[in-house]
């Protein structure tokens, strides 16, 4: 059964309307992973004796050990962002003499053959070999705790499994997680309890005694018959088919009334933002990247302004601008034929969402101005970056919109999701951060570096007392590729 199934999934692929689309882009995958293929099994091979030379008074092993918790920390956030969960279309299935729990088992085993289940492989079987040929240990301790740590990352695949499926579109709970694992990581920081230390002594117990291993075995067992009864109680044909009860919510959006004549268009945008999984996440990571800052300005090179803090501030201020503003008309191509027969003047619909992007920007960069902590200097170029973002980026993002022609699922979510995504939004990113950062570049080394940020906000105060003309060029463009843009919604994108 489970190879009728792989001869089900093949045909589903090559028989696939975007087939041409789809293996082009998995040729390009494949290169990427073949290149991090090969950087994992070199950092397994070189991983010993880095750590030898940088600890010659500690066990490498016992390193790794401390460091276990960290890494399958950071591996579950990269895969919670990162990896595709496996699909498979069941509804055919369902009215068929098909057992549900061979199907379930074949959801759950494909998941196994992920490449990101390879990565970790590529640097346990080197690193535990090297270490036995170094070390002089006894083979089958090292090798039962490399089996251990590898059923710890197969562990975390399916952990990420029930944390997508069960708490991913439950924005409290995810919250929660954020909250639990900063405690973890304040307590690692403030040394009150080092969970570090309390898991790589039980990974060192496991290779005085390997029988430990049962207890990964068991965690292994545990989450993988716990996704098994998640999809089982889900697989019904009831469930694929009747619809979702919601109760009915109403919001008081009045106050959009000062807006004026742009007021209906903002408020069909809040609550687009508001009901819905993908616009809603933008808001969310909009937050999140505010602390992109701290990667930076702590770091001791970059204290003194410099090229790299201009990118910086354009994201801070402007990452819901870019997610939002990259995807317009995209956003309404659910109805956008209807809005095209209505009594509607683009100018009043895009001014609706330069509106909407510009408060976004503000809002945004206000909320930068803690970082003066690090110096007057890094809130300029941070202020400076919002203005050329409310003068420039915006109306480039305006103009590129023009273009867009895909629509997009609203309920999808945003992470590894290219639905809607085509050629003008790889393009639109080359102004919107190396044109200002070129800009900084030549006045800093032609003057000074204050020099370069006055420019840079200079060019956005241009781009402001010309916004009038430059929207009216835009709106002529969006009117001319109306019928075009309309056409490209209804094809539907597999």
């Amino acid at each position: 059964m489970f190879n009728h199934f792989l001869n089900l999934e093949l045909k589903a692929f090559l028989r696939s309307a975007s087939v041409g689309k789809s293996i082009a882009l998995k040729v390009f995958l494949g290169f990427v992973a073949l290149y991090f293929l090969l950087s994992f099994l070199v950092l397994g091979f070189a991983l010993y004796p880095l750590l030898l030379e940088s600890f010659p008074k500690q066990k490498p092993i016992e390193i790794v050990n401390n460091a276990v918790i960290f890494w399958l920390a950071g591996d579950l956030i990269f895969r919670f962002f990162m990896q595709s969960l496996p699909v498979m279309n069941i509804k055919p299935l369902l009215i068929l003499p098909i057992k549900r729990e061979k199907v379930i088992h074949f959801v759950l085993l494909k998941s196994l053959v992920s490449i990101y289940n390879f990565f970790p492989l590529l640097v346990i079987l080197p690193f535990g070999i090297t270490a036995i040929i170094q070390e002089n240990l006894n083979a089958i301790p090292v090798l039962v705790w490399m089996l251990t740590l590898y059923l710890l990352a197969l562990s975390v695949n399916y952990a990420n499994f029930l944390i997508k499926k069960k708490f991913a579109d439950n924005i409290k709970a995810f919250f929660l997680f954020a909250i639990l694992g900063g405690t973890f990581v304040a307590l690692e920081y403030f040394e009150i309890f080092k969970i570090s230390i309390f898991t790589g002594t039980i990974l060192n117990n496991l290779l005085k005694n390997p029988f430990l291993v049962f207890a990964p075995i068991a965690l292994f067992a545990g989450l993988y018959f716990w996704n098994y009864n998640f999809l089982k109680s889900n697989f019904y044909l009831d469930n694929s088919l009747k619809s979702k009860i919601q109760e009915a919510k109403t919001t008081d959006l009045n106050w959009t009334k000062r807006f004026g004549e742009i007021a209906p268009f903002l408020q069909l945008d809040l609550k687009l933002i508001w009901r819905n999984k993908r616009p809603r996440t933008t808001v969310f990571m909009s937050f999140i990247f505010l602390l992109y800052g701290l990667m930076i300005y702590t770091n001791p090179n970059h204290h003194e302004l410099s090229f790299i803090h201009i990118p910086i501030g354009l994201l801070m201020s402007g990452i819901f601008m870019l997610n939002f503003g990259q995807f317009i008309p995209s956003w309404d191509s659910g109805y956008f034929g209807m809005m095209l027969s209505q009594n509607i003047t683009f100018r009043k619909y895009l001014d609706s969402k330069v509106g909407l992007m510009s408060f976004s920007v503000v809002v945004l960069a206000l909320l930068t101005t803690p970082y003066a902590y690090f110096g007057w200097d890094v809130l300029g170029a941070n202020l400076a970056c919002a203005v050329y973002n409310l003068g420039i980026n915006i109306p480039v993002l305006m103009f590129a919109g023009s273009f867009n022609k895909k629509r997009i699922d609203l309920e999808k979510s945003p992470f590894m999701n290219y639905q809607g995504t085509g050629a003008s939004q790889w393009i639109v990113g080359l102004p919107l951060f190396l044109i200002p950062s070129l800009l900084f570049y030549g006045f800093s080394q032609i003057f000074n570096p204050e020099t370069g940020v006055i420019a840079i906000a200079t060019f956005g105060f241009i781009g402001l007392l010309c916004r009038n003309f430059i929207m009216d060029t835009i709106t002529k463009g969006y009117q001319t590729r109306k019928y075009a843009t309309l056409n490209g919604f209804k094809q539907q994108e597999n």
